[in-house]
């Protein structure tokens, strides 16, 4: 088959180890950026199987119309960013594994490092002495130990953030919908008796859901206002959990005192222009919570599967 691969900004995808199951396709890799239809059809004329890397590239009807060779897209996770109604009617073949083996540890990861940056100031630490000074960003930091990890979503990825909260002497405390508070309880973490108790008690709050129609905007300005001015926000999972405006507004008004994302409304974002950059009480990284290459590995050996058992005329992980 004919393969595309979009947005791999480092051309990292052929260097993996499972990089070797596509041996038997020819095998096109993008490494930049494009979200114009025109453009994006032109890439993709002759492309029958096209691999996504998470929600960078949108896959809407106008594009799909353009493309009548493509036959399959293969990807991992949720698929917000793919038309499926329109691939359904043009016969297009949608398979991606939502990582039913095991959680992100990457993003796990990530998030609890962006904790200890968040706290320790680490990052404006850092920046003051390059720029000759000693011991001169940040206002001190907090020690992690004895603060409330409130954990907003307790799937896969919450659960391995709550046992490195445990393993670091911070007290869980979990919020989400009822059977997985259950789930938490059952684990033997706190459960609050409210998303108000959940966001006025915890010294640092991290969200761990997937983006869907229920949970789009499903953290307000109001829970964040609730939050303590020494209070840290963290964000590795979607930019759409929290509403629009609102992180922005409430780490200006001093609650919370500070916050940690890697995720934004529309990636990726260059030139420094998102209003988050720009704030001294906030640190930012550009989507990295799966992307590491042991991660990639584990990801792309199921794309790449999916590919070769679709060729194979035994298609898995259909999703349309």
């Amino acid at each position: 088959m004919k393969v595309a691969i979009l947005d791999d900004y480092h051309d990292t995808v052929r260097t993996l180890s499972c990089f070797g199951k596509l041996a038997g396709h020819e095998v096109k890799v993008w490494t930049d950026h494009v979200q114009d239809t025109e453009a994006l059809a032109r890439r993709l004329a002759d492309t029958q199987a096209l691999v996504l890397i998470r929600e960078r590239t949108q896959i809407r009807a106008p594009l799909l119309e353009r493309l009548p060779k493509l036959k399959l897209i293969s990807q991992r996770s949720v698929w917000p960013h793919i038309d499926i109604e329109a691939c359904r009617r043009l016969g297009v073949t949608v398979c991606s594994n939502m990582h039913m083996g095991s959680p992100s540890y990457s993003t796990a990861e990530l998030t609890f490092a962006l904790i200890l940056c968040g706290l320790r100031d680490i990052p404006q630490q850092v920046e003051a002495l390059k720029a000759g000074k000693w011991q001169g960003g940040g206002d001190g930091g907090y020690t992690a130990r004895g603060k409330t990890v409130g954990i907003y979503g307790y799937g896969r990825i919450g659960s391995a953030v709550a046992g490195y909260a445990k393993a670091f002497g911070m007290p869980v405390l979990v919020w989400a919908r009822e059977q997985t508070r259950q789930k938490a309880a059952a684990d033997g973490y706190a459960v609050a008796p409210s998303k108000e108790a959940f966001f006025a008690e915890s010294d640092v709050v991290t969200l761990h859901m997937r983006l869907v129609d229920a949970t789009r905007g499903i953290v307000k300005r109001e829970d964040l206002a609730r939050m303590k001015p020494t209070a840290l926000f963290v964000n590795t999972s979607r930019a759409g959990l929290v509403e629009p405006g609102a992180l922005e507004a409430a780490l200006k008004a001093g609650r919370p005192g500070r916050a940690a994302v890697d995720v934004y409304e529309k990636e990726p974002v260059l030139g420094g222009d998102h209003p988050l950059l720009h704030l001294p009480n906030v640190i930012c990284t550009p989507h990295l919570g799966y992307v590491t290459r042991d991660e990639w590995e584990v990801q792309f050996a199921d794309i790449f599967d999916q590919i070769n058992a679709f060729a194979a005329g035994s298609p898995i992980n259909v999703v349309t």
